[in-house]
Protein backbone atom coordinates (compact mmCIF):
# COMPACT_ATOMS: atom_id res chain seq x y z
CA UNK A 1 0.00 0.00 0.00
CA UNK A 2 0.92 3.30 -0.82
CA UNK A 3 0.49 5.08 2.66
CA UNK A 4 1.85 8.50 1.10
CA UNK A 5 -0.61 8.26 -1.59
CA UNK A 6 -3.21 7.59 0.27
CA UNK A 7 -2.59 10.12 2.85
CA UNK A 8 -2.68 12.75 0.40
CA UNK A 9 -5.03 11.97 -1.09
CA UNK A 10 -7.56 11.88 2.33
CA UNK A 11 -5.79 15.29 2.71
CA UNK A 12 -6.95 16.82 -0.42
CA UNK A 13 -10.46 15.49 0.45
CA UNK A 14 -10.67 16.97 3.82
CA UNK A 15 -8.83 20.11 3.49
CA UNK A 16 -7.22 21.50 -0.11
CA UNK A 17 -6.05 24.57 1.96
CA UNK A 18 -3.39 22.47 3.74
CA UNK A 19 -3.35 19.54 0.74
CA UNK A 20 -1.51 22.37 -1.40
CA UNK A 21 1.23 23.63 0.60
CA UNK A 22 1.86 19.89 2.26
CA UNK A 23 2.08 18.41 -1.32
CA UNK A 24 5.50 20.78 -2.55
CA UNK A 25 7.09 20.02 0.69
CA UNK A 26 10.57 18.04 0.07
CA UNK A 27 10.36 14.01 0.59
CA UNK A 28 10.64 13.50 4.43
CA UNK A 29 9.38 16.61 5.83
CA UNK A 30 6.41 15.97 3.42
CA UNK A 31 5.43 12.93 5.14
CA UNK A 32 5.90 14.26 9.02
CA UNK A 33 3.66 17.23 8.11
CA UNK A 34 1.00 15.25 6.60
CA UNK A 35 1.35 12.96 9.23
CA UNK A 36 0.54 15.56 12.14
CA UNK A 37 -2.25 17.41 10.39
CA UNK A 38 -3.76 14.04 9.65
CA UNK A 39 -3.35 12.52 13.17
CA UNK A 40 -4.41 15.91 14.30
CA UNK A 41 -7.55 16.05 12.01
CA UNK A 42 -8.46 12.87 12.95
CA UNK A 43 -9.35 14.26 16.65
CA UNK A 44 -10.30 17.58 15.48
CA UNK A 45 -13.18 15.46 13.98
CA UNK A 46 -14.05 13.95 16.74
CA UNK A 47 -14.22 17.10 19.00
CA UNK A 48 -16.45 18.76 16.22
CA UNK A 49 -18.50 15.47 15.31
CA UNK A 50 -22.37 16.77 15.29
CA UNK A 51 -23.75 13.74 16.60
CA UNK A 52 -21.66 12.16 19.28
CA UNK A 53 -22.68 13.51 23.06
CA UNK A 54 -19.81 15.06 25.04
CA UNK A 55 -19.50 12.07 26.98
CA UNK A 56 -18.64 10.16 24.20
CA UNK A 57 -16.15 12.74 22.63
CA UNK A 58 -14.51 12.51 25.88
CA UNK A 59 -14.29 8.93 26.10
CA UNK A 60 -12.72 8.18 22.48
CA UNK A 61 -10.38 10.99 23.29
CA UNK A 62 -8.74 9.79 25.85
CA UNK A 63 -8.48 6.38 24.50
CA UNK A 64 -6.86 7.71 21.72
CA UNK A 65 -4.42 9.35 23.32
CA UNK A 66 -3.52 6.43 26.08
CA UNK A 67 -3.04 4.39 22.72
CA UNK A 68 -0.69 6.92 21.60
CA UNK A 69 1.23 7.25 24.28
CA UNK A 70 2.32 3.46 24.27
CA UNK A 71 4.27 3.60 20.87
CA UNK A 72 7.34 2.15 20.65
CA UNK A 73 8.27 1.78 17.13
CA UNK A 74 4.89 2.12 15.61
CA UNK A 75 1.58 0.03 16.61
CA UNK A 76 -0.10 -3.00 16.16
CA UNK A 77 -2.51 -3.23 13.46
CA UNK A 78 -5.44 -3.49 16.03
CA UNK A 79 -4.04 -1.00 18.61
CA UNK A 80 -7.20 1.57 18.27
CA UNK A 81 -9.51 -1.35 17.83
CA UNK A 82 -10.71 -0.71 21.58
CA UNK A 83 -10.72 3.49 21.47
CA UNK A 84 -13.13 2.79 18.53
CA UNK A 85 -15.32 0.07 19.47
CA UNK A 86 -18.82 -0.02 18.81
CA UNK A 87 -18.36 3.78 16.74
CA UNK A 88 -16.81 2.84 13.52
CA UNK A 89 -19.50 3.55 11.40
CA UNK A 90 -19.95 6.95 13.03
CA UNK A 91 -16.11 8.16 13.00
CA UNK A 92 -15.10 9.90 9.64
CA UNK A 93 -12.39 7.98 7.92
CA UNK A 94 -9.59 10.19 8.73
CA UNK A 95 -10.12 9.33 12.52
CA UNK A 96 -10.48 5.56 11.84
CA UNK A 97 -7.45 5.54 10.19
CA UNK A 98 -5.11 7.61 12.75
CA UNK A 99 -3.06 4.61 13.32
CA UNK A 100 -1.76 4.46 9.43
CA UNK A 101 -1.06 8.51 9.88
CA UNK A 102 0.36 8.04 12.78
CA UNK A 103 3.38 5.65 11.28
CA UNK A 104 3.05 7.98 8.45
CA UNK A 105 6.59 10.09 9.67
CA UNK A 106 10.17 8.86 9.78
CA UNK A 107 10.36 7.16 12.44
CA UNK A 108 13.17 9.75 13.77
CA UNK A 109 10.74 12.14 14.61
CA UNK A 110 7.28 10.23 14.80
CA UNK A 111 7.43 10.23 18.83
CA UNK A 112 7.51 13.95 19.09
CA UNK A 113 3.42 13.69 16.92
CA UNK A 114 2.51 11.40 18.83
CA UNK A 115 3.44 13.00 22.09
CA UNK A 116 1.94 16.28 20.33
CA UNK A 117 -1.86 14.27 19.27
CA UNK A 118 -1.72 12.76 22.82
CA UNK A 119 -1.22 15.94 24.53
CA UNK A 120 -4.22 17.67 22.22
CA UNK A 121 -6.70 14.86 22.53
CA UNK A 122 -6.38 15.11 26.00
CA UNK A 123 -7.09 18.70 26.20
CA UNK A 124 -9.99 18.28 23.97
CA UNK A 125 -11.33 15.56 26.22
CA UNK A 126 -11.34 18.34 29.17
CA UNK A 127 -12.86 20.83 27.08
CA UNK A 128 -15.41 18.30 25.93
CA UNK A 129 -16.23 17.37 29.75
CA UNK A 130 -16.76 21.18 30.48
CA UNK A 131 -18.93 21.62 27.16
CA UNK A 132 -16.35 24.00 25.71
CA UNK A 133 -17.51 26.66 28.48
CA UNK A 134 -15.26 29.99 28.03
CA UNK A 135 -15.65 32.75 29.99
CA UNK A 136 -12.34 34.90 29.99
CA UNK A 137 -9.63 35.58 28.01
CA UNK A 138 -7.95 33.28 30.14
CA UNK A 139 -9.94 30.06 28.84
CA UNK A 140 -9.97 31.59 25.52
CA UNK A 141 -5.94 31.43 25.62
CA UNK A 142 -5.53 28.17 27.09
CA UNK A 143 -8.46 26.81 24.31
CA UNK A 144 -6.50 28.35 21.64
CA UNK A 145 -3.30 27.17 22.77
CA UNK A 146 -4.43 23.84 23.31
CA UNK A 147 -6.04 23.15 20.11
CA UNK A 148 -3.78 25.18 17.71
CA UNK A 149 -1.08 27.35 19.49
CA UNK A 150 0.69 23.99 20.83
CA UNK A 151 0.45 23.56 16.94
CA UNK A 152 2.64 26.09 16.13
CA UNK A 153 5.27 24.09 18.50
CA UNK A 154 5.27 20.91 16.85
CA UNK A 155 5.88 22.80 13.33
CA UNK A 156 8.68 25.00 14.82
CA UNK A 157 10.02 21.16 15.86
CA UNK A 158 9.24 19.55 12.46
CA UNK A 159 12.05 22.73 10.89
CA UNK A 160 14.59 22.50 12.69
CA UNK A 161 14.36 18.40 12.69
CA UNK A 162 13.96 18.20 9.00
CA UNK A 163 17.16 21.44 8.30
CA UNK A 164 17.98 23.24 11.39
CA UNK A 165 15.79 26.06 10.89
CA UNK A 166 15.40 27.85 14.21
CA UNK A 167 12.19 30.04 15.20
CA UNK A 168 10.85 31.97 18.29
CA UNK A 169 8.10 29.90 19.89
CA UNK A 170 6.37 32.97 21.31
CA UNK A 171 6.12 33.55 17.60
CA UNK A 172 4.89 30.28 17.23
CA UNK A 173 2.13 29.70 19.13
CA UNK A 174 0.84 33.21 18.23
CA UNK A 175 0.86 31.50 14.55
CA UNK A 176 -1.48 28.98 15.70
CA UNK A 177 -3.66 30.64 18.12
CA UNK A 178 -3.89 33.56 15.16
CA UNK A 179 -5.14 31.16 12.73
CA UNK A 180 -7.57 29.39 15.11
CA UNK A 181 -9.40 32.83 16.12
CA UNK A 182 -10.26 33.42 12.68
CA UNK A 183 -11.70 29.85 12.14
CA UNK A 184 -13.53 30.23 15.63
CA UNK A 185 -15.09 33.63 13.99
CA UNK A 186 -15.69 32.21 10.70
CA UNK A 187 -17.41 29.07 12.44
CA UNK A 188 -19.40 31.08 14.95
CA UNK A 189 -22.79 30.21 13.45
CA UNK A 190 -22.41 26.72 13.20
CA UNK A 191 -20.55 25.94 16.57
CA UNK A 192 -23.79 28.05 18.49
CA UNK A 193 -26.39 25.47 16.52
CA UNK A 194 -24.27 22.90 18.43
CA UNK A 195 -24.36 24.63 21.80
CA UNK A 196 -21.00 25.81 21.64
CA UNK A 197 -19.67 29.60 22.17
CA UNK A 198 -15.84 29.97 22.39
CA UNK A 199 -16.70 33.77 22.91
CA UNK A 200 -15.84 35.02 26.47
CA UNK A 201 -18.67 36.51 28.19
CA UNK A 202 -19.73 39.78 27.06
CA UNK A 203 -17.47 39.80 23.75
CA UNK A 204 -18.76 40.32 20.05
CA UNK A 205 -17.29 40.12 16.81
CA UNK A 206 -15.10 43.09 17.51
CA UNK A 207 -13.50 41.82 20.70
CA UNK A 208 -12.51 38.45 19.16
CA UNK A 209 -11.53 40.11 15.59
CA UNK A 210 -8.79 42.29 18.12
CA UNK A 211 -8.20 38.78 19.76
CA UNK A 212 -7.28 37.70 15.88
CA UNK A 213 -5.50 40.81 14.86
CA UNK A 214 -3.25 41.05 18.04
CA UNK A 215 -2.13 37.43 17.74
CA UNK A 216 -1.83 37.40 13.86
CA UNK A 217 0.79 39.94 14.06
CA UNK A 218 3.00 37.53 16.08
CA UNK A 219 1.94 35.21 13.12
CA UNK A 220 3.37 37.86 10.54
CA UNK A 221 6.38 37.90 12.44
CA UNK A 222 7.19 34.09 12.63
CA UNK A 223 6.58 33.33 9.00
CA UNK A 224 8.94 36.85 8.30
CA UNK A 225 11.46 34.91 10.37
CA UNK A 226 11.90 31.91 8.35
CA UNK A 227 14.79 31.96 5.59
CA UNK A 228 13.71 30.97 2.15
CA UNK A 229 12.41 27.14 1.95
CA UNK A 230 10.24 24.52 2.63
CA UNK A 231 9.33 26.08 6.37
CA UNK A 232 8.27 29.29 4.96
CA UNK A 233 6.63 27.81 1.70
CA UNK A 234 4.73 26.21 3.84
CA UNK A 235 3.67 28.61 6.64
CA UNK A 236 2.95 31.55 3.97
CA UNK A 237 -0.41 30.05 2.57
CA UNK A 238 -2.30 29.46 5.56
CA UNK A 239 -1.23 33.10 7.14
CA UNK A 240 -2.25 34.67 3.98
CA UNK A 241 -5.91 32.66 4.00
CA UNK A 242 -6.46 33.64 7.30
CA UNK A 243 -5.42 37.31 6.60
CA UNK A 244 -7.83 37.54 3.95
CA UNK A 245 -10.65 35.66 5.43
CA UNK A 246 -10.72 37.70 8.44
CA UNK A 247 -11.01 40.66 6.40
CA UNK A 248 -13.88 39.44 4.85
CA UNK A 249 -15.48 38.58 8.08
CA UNK A 250 -15.10 42.41 8.78
CA UNK A 251 -16.46 43.69 5.44
CA UNK A 252 -19.85 41.34 6.04
CA UNK A 253 -18.91 38.20 4.07
CA UNK A 254 -19.32 34.57 5.73
CA UNK A 255 -16.13 33.75 3.84
CA UNK A 256 -13.71 34.06 1.18
CA UNK A 257 -14.94 32.82 -1.63
CA UNK A 258 -13.52 29.83 -3.74
CA UNK A 259 -12.15 31.62 -6.46
CA UNK A 260 -10.63 34.41 -4.20
CA UNK A 261 -8.53 30.98 -2.25
CA UNK A 262 -7.22 29.96 -5.69
CA UNK A 263 -5.97 33.42 -6.66
CA UNK A 264 -4.58 34.03 -3.00
CA UNK A 265 -2.67 30.69 -3.24
CA UNK A 266 -1.61 31.11 -6.94
CA UNK A 267 -0.21 34.92 -6.37
CA UNK A 268 1.50 33.33 -3.41
CA UNK A 269 2.97 30.26 -5.11
CA UNK A 270 2.98 31.25 -8.74
CA UNK A 271 0.84 27.51 -9.40
CA UNK A 272 -1.94 26.79 -10.94
CA UNK A 273 -4.38 25.58 -7.93
CA UNK A 274 -7.24 24.24 -10.04
CA UNK A 275 -5.04 22.06 -12.01
CA UNK A 276 -2.68 20.66 -8.66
Amino acid sequence: MDLRGDALQILKETSRTFYIPISILPSGLQEAVASAYLCMRAIDEIEDHPELDNATKTQLLRNISLTLQTGVDGFAVDAFSLAFSGYENSLAEVSLRVREWSILAPESIAPRIWDATAAMADRMADWAEKNWKIETESDLDRYTFGVAGAVGLLLSDLWSWYDGTQTNRTQAIGFGRGLQAVNILRNNTEDLTRGVDFFPDGWNNDNLQEYARRNLILADAYTQSLPSGPALQFCQIPLALAHGTLDALVNGKEKLSRSDVYALIENLMGINVKAS
